[in-house]
Parts: C-alpha cells; structure tokens; sequence
C-alpha cells in the first residue's frame, strides 16, 4: 500500500476514535433528591459500565493505530507482524491497523497455528 494512503486511512482512525472517546465520560443526570430512585441508580450503573467498556475497546484500537503508524514509520506496515507475509491492501482499505493476514487471525481466533497467508 501507499505510504500517504496508509498515514490517510491511519489518521481518519485516529480522528474517529479522538472524536468518540470524550464522550464516554459519566455526566450527573442532575436529579437531586434524598432518596435516588432504584431503576434510575441501576440505569447510570448500566451505563456506565457499559460506557467503561466501551472505552477500554476504543483506547485498544487507538494503540492499535500508534502501532501502525510506527510499523509505517518502520517500513514494515503491510506486512504480518506474526508472519511477515503481506497483506492485502484490499483488507487494510477496510482494517488499516491490521496485524495480521486473514488466516492469521482466524487461526489466532480460533486457537490454531496459521498456516501459511
């Protein structure tokens, strides 16, 4: 893949998750009385346990994207990091931060060695 496509894919990532991380912050809903309503208490917890994780799921992928961008930076970017094999510029189109081939991961997924790309 191009270097300059790659750093554009990489960088729009980087836009989309900086744009959604901050607004998994908890807000007060505001209400204030003595006694907190029960399903309101249990609706906040919900939500930001959910939110919690949601946030642990986007940071991942924003490391993901600081790794890709040193394997551009490196000159290996493309290429397997489990394997060295390329891969497809058609998946990075769609996973820039890919690591691996297609059959790398359904191995790793599904517990097996890969065999080959």
């Amino acid at each position: 893949m191009d270097a300059d496509r790659a750093r554009e894919l990489l960088q729009a990532e980087r836009d989309r998750l900086e744009r959604v991380l901050p607004s998994l912050r908890h807000e007060d809903d505001g209400e204030e009385s003595d006694v907190e309503d029960p399903a309101n208490l249990a609706t906040d917890t919900y939500q930001d346990e959910f939110d919690e994780g949601r946030r642990g799921d986007l940071e991942a992928q924003l490391e993901a994207v600081e790794r890709a961008e040193a394997r551009l930076a490196a000159g290996t970017y493309g290429l397997s990091v489990q394997s060295g094999e390329p891969i497809p510029d058609e998946r990075l189109e769609i996973h820039p931060t890919a690591e691996l081939t297609v059959d790398e991961e359904r191995a790793r997924d599904e517990g097996w060695p890969a065999s080959g790309s």
